[in-house]
């Protein structure tokens, strides 16, 4: 999800549902220790409960690191072991981890001597053509003796060589049957899933055999599924952001705007690199599409938000009414 669920995608996902968990993209251990820690850690107080994410494979610096993450305020750290692009292997990190579940092992030992919130792992089943249900289960073993009680497995193996990253999200196969099998085999590990879950029904049905579900791209292409989650999976009325309530996209809207507006002020950031989160926010509605083009329109950038959502509507309420 890298460049994808920034802070002001994470704004936009905390106003539909407020007790799933939230995560960073991948911040690596050298953007921390040597970059602008603010720019990378920055986030709104709304987020939690919010994980960050961090790509990196040497003990120390993910200690370091893991310490910034805890003083910042965040709930989780999570070390990425499952993405499969070439730039981070050159790197020494993301899906290439799997091959050294000791040195992973050691991240996660140095990370907890020094935090004191959970420590994650995200991962896949496998790398490359190694299919054995042994090889995941030997690194979830060996990784779980330092310390780790949750894993968050995507049911695919990341190819490392001759795939994308894109490529690699479709083509290996899904197989839930192993992700499920690791919870048979470490019943006292939180297990979680990942990977092709697009429907509330198959949700219900991986909570059945394992302990949590991840949703990335389906989440943020269809948002507004996020807002049915709260009932759905944790059982409680939603309750929303500044204790104003919040039951139509319309709403869900309006914040952002005023968020826009609030961040425009504050920052100087322009309402498109906001308004890009949200373009889901509508789909199969009448008049998606028009509504979609007016807020992706980069020469309205100089009107005030609400001004573009006035006009977003009123393009997508005519094109409603030629449907009538």
């Amino acid at each position: 999800m890298m460049d994808w669920t920034d802070p002001h995608c994470r704004f936009f996902h905390r106003l539909l549902t407020r007790h799933a968990r939230l995560y960073t993209e991948m911040v690596t251990t050298g953007a921390l220790l040597h970059g602008d820690v603010p720019r990378h850690l920055r986030f709104n107080a709304q987020e939690h409960p919010l994980a960050l994410q961090l790509g990196g494979s040497e003990p120390f610096e993910l200690a370091r690191c893991a310490q910034l993450g805890a003083q910042w305020g965040y709930d989780e750290i999570n070390l990425n072991c499952g993405c499969p692009s070439e730039r981070v292997q050159r790197g020494a990190f993301g899906a290439c981890l799997m091959a050294e579940p000791a040195l992973v092992a050691d991240g996660v030992k140095a990370m907890l001597d020094v935090v004191g919130i959970p420590v994650t792992v995200k991962h896949r089943i496998g790398i490359d053509k190694t299919e054995s249900y042994a090889f995941v289960r030997d690194f979830v073993g060996t990784v779980s003796q330092a310390g780790c009680q949750v894993f968050i497995v995507h049911a695919r193996n990341a190819w490392l060589h001759g795939l994308s990253p894109k490529d690699n999200r479709n083509i290996p196969p899904l197989r839930y049957a192993l992700v499920h099998q690791l919870k048979k085999d470490f019943p006292h590990l939180t297990i979680c899933i990942n990977g092709g879950i697009t429907t509330g029904a198959q949700i219900t049905e991986e909570l059945q055999a394992v302990d949590g579900v991840m949703v990335g791209r389906e989440a943020y292409h269809n948002p507004w599924w996020l807002a049915s989650w709260d009932t759905a999976f944790f059982g409680v009325v939603p309750v929303p952001l500044n204790h104003c309530a919040i039951h139509t996209r319309e709403q869900v809207e309006e914040k952002m705007c005023d968020y826009m507006a609030a961040q425009a002020a504050a920052h100087g950031t322009p309402w498109s690199a906001i308004a890009r989160h949200m373009l889901g926010l509508r789909n199969g509605l009448p008049g998606a599409r028009k509504w979609r083009q007016v807020w992706s329109d980069h020469r309205l950038k100089n009107l005030p938000p609400h001004e573009v959502m006035a006009l977003a509507h009123a393009r997508s309420m005519a094109v409603a009414a030629e449907l009538v």
